[in-house]
């Protein structure tokens, strides 16, 4: 079959009978040349704005506690086991925060997320993330989100019934290759936590971080592995090499590929929210408005966990002049 005619087909699937693409399919579109990464990304783009529609969701996120993570994910720079810049410091006072919380607000933004650089919560964390929400929620109006690793079953409970709106647990890469990058938990607990998430009823914030060795048999493998789960939101991190980790020694995603990759997960996850995140700015840099014309329909704006994003500004004006309005989102169901 020739490119066109793949492309053809996986338009008629997604915009004409509405209806997911199969393994084969996504592997045939993997497979074309570079070529036909302009008619990639314009039917991505199509398929962001039939399935989803045009709404931009924007999203702050805030490190209330950082450094010295137990786990040895290959790449953090949060992970106590490597010798990187970044230092272990305690939760955040409320007040630091709150105000993180209004800044994000003010922006026009609809989600907040409090993110904890732990293997999972202890009792102490748990009852800071839970006095945290309702307060942020009812000043700021704001949803919650959380990322705070593994949990229990009666952690999830907590959470959902405590009012986290979304609960953020990355797969990150596919079970495959997941041992290649992490050793001290398994893709399985990853799952296992993602799972209770969606049976109490939090949204699931489930991202990806592409670039870490894998092939793209194994970036099509976790498109299928996210299918299964199926998460309300999947952020798209590019890996931005951390100096002290075991992945410093990688190289930038190149943008082509970025840019494809954006397209491929659009067009394997159609109904998804799915974010800008992580490592744009390196691996994108002045390219980003085409990467929203690649599939994306979310942001996370200003700085992230231990690395800066470009100003939140930028991001508002790029959304301006794509004429592309910014509001809140759910899984389309």
């Amino acid at each position: 079959m020739s490119d066109f005619l793949i492309i053809d087909a996986a338009r008629e699937a997604l915009l004409g009978e509405r209806r997911r693409l199969s393994e084969s399919d996504l592997a045939d579109l993997a497979a074309l040349p570079s070529a036909a990464l302009g008619a990639l990304v314009e039917l991505a783009h199509q398929v962001r704005l039939e399935w989803c529609g045009d709404i931009v969701e924007i999203e702050g996120i805030i490190s209330a506690k950082t450094g010295g993570c137990p786990e040895d994910c290959n790449f953090c720079s949060q992970s106590a086991q490597f010798d990187t810049p970044v230092l272990a410091t305690p939760f955040l006072d409320t007040d630091e925060v709150l105000q993180a919380a209004r800044e994000t607000a003010a922006l026009g933004a609809t989600e907040f997320c409090i993110v904890v650089a732990v293997r999972g919560p202890d009792e102490k964390t748990m009852r800071r993330i839970l006095e945290l929400v309702p307060l942020i929620r009812d000043e700021t109006g704001l949803q919650l989100a959380v990322s705070a690793g593994i949990l229990t079953d009666e952690q999830a409970r907590r959470l959902a019934e405590g009012g986290v709106h979304r609960y953020n647990h990355n797969l990150e890469t596919a079970r495959s290759f997941f041992p290649e990058v992490v050793t001290t938990h398994t893709w399985d607990e990853r799952w296992d936590t993602c799972e209770l998430v969606n049976r109490h009823g939090m949204e699931l914030c489930c991202g990806v971080l592409l670039g870490m060795g894998e092939t793209d048999e194994q970036r099509l493998e976790l498109i299928g592995q996210l299918r299964e789960l199926n998460p309300a939101e999947v952020p798209i991190n590019f890996l931005n090499p951390r100096p002290g980790t075991p992945l410093q020694i990688r190289r930038i995603t190149p943008a082509e590929e970025a840019l494809k990759w954006i397209a491929m997960f659009r067009l394997g996850l159609p109904d998804v929210i799915l974010r800008f995140a992580g490592g744009r700015e390196v691996t994108l840099g002045d390219l980003q408005a085409a990467g929203m014309t690649a599939g994306i329909n979310a942001l996370i704006v200003g700085n992230y966990l231990t690395t800066l994003g470009r100003s939140p500004e930028e991001d508002l004006a790029m959304l301006g002049e794509l004429q592309m309005p910014i509001g809140s989102l759910s899984k389309v169901l």
